[in-house]
């Protein structure tokens, strides 16, 4: 799996902003611990994918910070010949997942962009749980989805369920 300083030159060399790098590392942080605790539980979860997966999830910011970013984040991941499971995090991080009706009603290309694997849905919540350069609650995120996009709209609704399945694991 990619080290962390290959990780960082990834960022750096794609002209990401020192503000996402910093967020990518904090993002890097919050799911490093949320995998030790899947692991103290017994879950099997691979370390090393999910410090890479966090630390690249917004390697797409080098280019937009459009909802596209998850995919224009996808084919840089791809060019750089970096391993699909991080593609797939990289890819699948935006929101609490986008699966394919969203994605095409928002133009992404065909696909169906939800975490799937436990690393993938650790960073995607990870990244919920880091906003300005600090760690918040997840109350705070979902209060910040709930006034963008409404109670009960599909997105709330995937992201409540996102948290649910790591606070059984995890508590909170």
């Amino acid at each position: 799996m990619l080290a962390r300083e290959d990780a960082l030159g990834a960022l750096r060399e794609a002209g990401c902003s020192g503000g996402v790098m910093e967020h990518c590392v904090d993002v890097a942080r919050i799911a490093s611990k949320i995998a030790h605790c899947f692991r103290e539980k017994g879950v099997e979860v691979d370390l090393a994918l999910v410090e890479a997966g966090a630390l690249l999830h917004d390697l797409g910011r080098a280019r937009t910070h459009s909802i596209r970013h998850g995919v224009v984040g996808g084919e840089m991941a791809r060019e750089l010949g970096l391993p699909e499971p991080v593609v797939r995090i990289i890819e699948r991080h935006i929101g609490a997942g986008i699966p394919c009706e969203e994605a095409a009603e928002l133009g992404l290309p065909d696909g169906r962009y939800v975490p799937e694997t436990v690393e993938e849905r650790i960073v995607a919540y990870a990244d919920k749980l880091v906003e300005g350069g600090r760690e918040v609650e997840f109350s705070v995120t979902l209060e910040w989805y709930i006034r963008k996009h409404g109670e009960g709209s599909p997105v709330v609704e995937r992201l409540r369920a996102l948290h649910e399945g790591m606070a059984e694991v995890i508590g909170g």
